[in-house]
C-alpha cells in the first residue's frame, strides 16, 4: 500500500488548475508533511492544524477517499 504522500503526487502540476493539484503541490513542497504516514488521523490533524492547508481541508477529504478506495 502506497503512502498518501505518494498517492497525492499524481496530481502535481506546474500550474495547478484545481484544488487537488494545488493541494498536491503544497504537500510536495512541505518538508514537514508526514510523508511516510498511511494514517488518516495523523494526516488529517496535520492538514487541519497547518495554516497553509486551511482552505484545502475539504479537498484533502476527497483525495483521502480516493486513496482509501484505490488501495
Amino acid at each position: 500500500m502506497k503512502t498518501f504522500y505518494h498517492f497525492v503526487l499524481r496530481y502535481r502540476e506546474p500550474v495547478p488548475r484545481d484544488g487537488k493539484e494545488k493541494l498536491a503541490n503544497k504537500i510536495y513542497e512541505d518538508g514537514d508533511f508526514p510523508r511516510r504516514s498511511k494514517n488518516y488521523n495523523e494526516i488529517s490533524q496535520y492538514i487541519e492544524t497547518t495554516e497553509q492547508y486551511f482552505s484545502l481541508a475539504v479537498i484533502f477529504d476527497e483525495l483521502w477517499e480516493e486513496y482509501r478506495t484505490s488501495n
